[in-house]
């Protein structure tokens, strides 16, 4: 069975249960949290289920659907991935990205099918059911403080592994990490059974989003890909890899700010910036593990890219992806770096942080990290306060 229903029931007992003591206890937030996400979710996963079994019935050629030449944008969190995935997603001739609503709303290929009836039933209408959900998209997800996100947008589809349960990610909703498989070491950690499990399910999800017509070339970006890059080149042969690295300086920082946001969102964290040491051990995997792999296994489907020459020149960049890996290049490509180039000049950041204040220092960080800061050039001598949000602009929603 792909669902994880082990996991999730342990999750929930906790939840209920035995919260005391946690990062996750049970007050009136986090019960009114619960009380909202398991009405939802339970909805969501059911009528996602349906359409997957469906899918088997109606659209069974689904799986003779080829994945050619796949891009993944692989690295840790807060290196511009998301840039990346969205200005080549624009390019829609070449490639297509699933948005939130392709995840959440319609994994199967059966509920496309149905939406899609409806959209052109809103059309004629004068889109007026699309309006209504822009509207309350804006006043939901258009509120998360993680990067622009909303339903239209092309989104990580790292968050089709809820549909299994199997996921980092439901570490921040559920926020129990004893409980957790590591699948923060995906390649190494997770058991070959249940690795094999769940990217046949990933592969799958990504067929029936070519075969329900979502373009030629599929393009992903996740950072916790960086666990998994082995487990990706394996079930896809054909794969290209973009692998961005940042200043350790600026990503570590900017990670623990991030993830602290997110366990604050769901739940009550008993530190302004929780489990530091752990993350400080992730990330160093993350860089470590997707180079080893790169360096031994696939250095012709990869390009490593810094972070730093991304903002500088993303139209340059950018560029040289397709010329690495043969995409074909579109009438719209030189619009599309064009905007890309000046949305990296325009970028700035609201979001500041301080490493000092979640206990790390300098000297710490860059011993952590020596072999990074030597491979790549990177300064130790970074702010101690710099801007901790990804490289993103307006523009770059869908």
């Amino acid at each position: 069975m792909v669902f994880n229903f082990r996991l999730f029931w342990r999750m929930t007992v906790r939840s209920f249960i035995r919260s005391g003591g946690t990062d996750g206890p049970l007050n009136r937030d986090r019960l009114t949290f619960l009380l909202f996400f398991y009405p939802l979710w339970g909805c969501l996963l059911l009528c996602g289920w349906i359409g997957l079994a469906l899918d088997e019935i109606f659209f069974p050629a689904y799986r003779k659907q080829s994945v050619e030449k796949p891009l993944f944008i692989v690295s840790n969190f807060r290196s511009g991935s998301t840039f990346v995935q969205r200005t080549l997603a624009r390019d829609k001739a070449v490639f297509s990205s699933m948005t939130t609503a392709d995840i959440y709303l319609m994994p199967s290929i059966t509920q496309r099918r149905i939406l899609s009836l409806l959209a052109w039933v809103d059309r004629r209408l004068g889109h007026r059911g699309q309006n209504m959900l822009r509207r309350l998209d804006s006043l939901s997800l258009g509120q998360l403080k993680i990067h622009p996100f909303g339903i239209f947008d092309a989104e990580e589809d790292e968050h089709l592994m809820f549909y299994a349960w199997s996921t980092f990610l439901a570490g921040f909703a559920f926020p129990y990490l004893d409980e957790l498989p590591p699948y923060q070491y995906f390649d190494t950690a997770i058991p070959r059974p249940d690795r094999q499990r769940m990217m046949a399910f990933y592969r799958a999800c990504i067929q029936r989003h070519l075969y329900a017509g979502g373009g030629r070339y599929y393009l992903a970006k996740n950072p916790l890909s960086s666990a998994r890059i082995q487990s990706l080149l394996e079930i896809f042969p054909d794969a290209r890899i973009i692998y961005l690295v940042r200043n350790p300086l600026e990503m570590l920082p900017s990670t623990v700010s991030l993830f602290a946001y997110l366990w604050r969102l769901f739940s009550a964290p008993q530190e302004r910036y929780p489990h530091c040491d752990k993350i400080l051990a992730w990330t160093k995997y993350w860089y470590d593990h997707p180079l080893e792999v790169i360096d031994r296994q696939a250095p012709d489907r990869c390009m490593i890219v810094k972070y730093d020459d991304l903002i500088r020149s993303p139209d340059s960049v950018l560029r040289s992806v397709y010329r690495r890996f043969d995409y074909p290049q579109s009438h719209a490509l030189e619009g599309l770096l064009r905007d890309a180039a000046e949305a990296a000049r325009s970028h700035t950041s609201s979001h500041q942080y301080s490493y000092s204040a979640m206990g790390f220092t300098r000297e710490q960080i860059v011993s952590e990290f020596a072999h990074i800061f030597e491979r790549f050039g990177f300064s130790p001598s970074a702010p101690e306060e710099a801007p901790a949000s990804e490289m993103l602009h307006p523009a770059y929603r869908e």
